[in-house]
Formats: C-alpha cells, sequence, structure tokens
C-alpha cells in the first residue's frame, strides 16, 4: 500500500482546480496565480509519470533519444509480485484522478472560451496538455501491457 503517493496524485490535481477556481477571490494578481497553478499542473505531471505511475499501478512511460538523434517513446508495463502490488482501491483512484481531471481541464476550457476571459486560455490549455500527455501515455502503457505484461513496447516517432 501506498498512501502518501496515492495522497500526492489527486493533491497537485485538485489542489491546481481549486487554486483556478478560488484565485480570483483571494489574489488580483494575475501572474501570480497562473504561476502558482502552472507550477501545480507542473508537479502533478511529474509526480504522476514518475512516482504514482509505478508505484500504484506499475506502469511508467518516457521519451528516449538514441545516438542517432530518433526519438522512441517506451511504455512500460510491469508485473508487480503480490508483496509490492498496490491495492485495487488505490489502482480506481489513480485511474479516477487521471481520467476525470483532464475532462474537468476541458470543461475550463470551454467555460474560459465562452465567458471571453481569454488572458486563462493559455494556463486552461497547458493544464489541458500536461493532464492529457499523462493520460494518453498510461493508456498505452495499459494497452501494450496486456499483450505481454513485462516486456517494454518501443514506439518510434514518425520524422
Amino acid at each position: 500500500r501506498h498512501p502518501l503517493a496515492t495522497f500526492f496524485h489527486l493533491f497537485f490535481r485538485v489542489s491546481a482546480i481549486i487554486t483556478y477556481l478560488l484565485c480570483d477571490w483571494f489574489s488580483n494578481s494575475f501572474v501570480a496565480c497562473f504561476v502558482t497553478i502552472l507550477l501545480l499542473l507542473s508537479f502533478d505531471f511529474w509526480s504522476v509519470k514518475n512516482v504514482t505511475g509505478r508505484l500504484l499501478v506499475g506502469l511508467h512511460w518516457w521519451n528516449q533519444i538514441d545516438e542517432d538523434g530518433k526519438s522512441h517513446w517506451v511504455f512500460e508495463a510491469k508485473k508487480l509480485s503480490t508483496a509490492a502490488a498496490s491495492s485495487e482501491a488505490e489502482a480506481q483512484i489513480f485511474w479516477l484522478g487521471l481520467i476525470i481531471c483532464p475532462v474537468i481541464w476541458t470543461m475550463f476550457f470551454f467555460s474560459t472560451l465562452f465567458s471571453l476571459k481569454l488572458k486563462w486560455l493559455a494556463l486552461v490549455i497547458a493544464g489541458i496538455s500536461l493532464q492529457t500527455a499523462n493520460l494518453y501515455g498510461y493508456i498505452c502503457c495499459k494497452l501494450g501491457g496486456q499483450k505481454s505484461i513485462s516486456r517494454t513496447t518501443s514506439f518510434v516517432a514518425a520524422d
């Protein structure tokens, strides 16, 4: 069990959303709000990609550049031992957080667009991009891992 990883999996995501919703109430500085939310989104991206995905569901993805300068996307699904396996509840929390938060940021995109608060649009697009990138990476890990759970799947990016 990994309660600390589960906490931080949701902490940065939820903090970014709450800060986005309440920022106008607590601060008149657009720059301070923008930077704070962007930092929370960045911390979330890093922690989910490098820590919580490995601990909670045994998945990991990354980009690797070979000697020729070609980019290789690697999607890995490791077989977890029964001692290291996280609980089913932790896995559900991982996937729910991974799926629900990009949907929330997409709703923010449309509300920002229709309310003409265009200065927030760049931040909302960054939120969608970072959270969707993690979602896409873990879906590729999951799909690649179903073929062979202990094998590493590598995809070469098109030139």
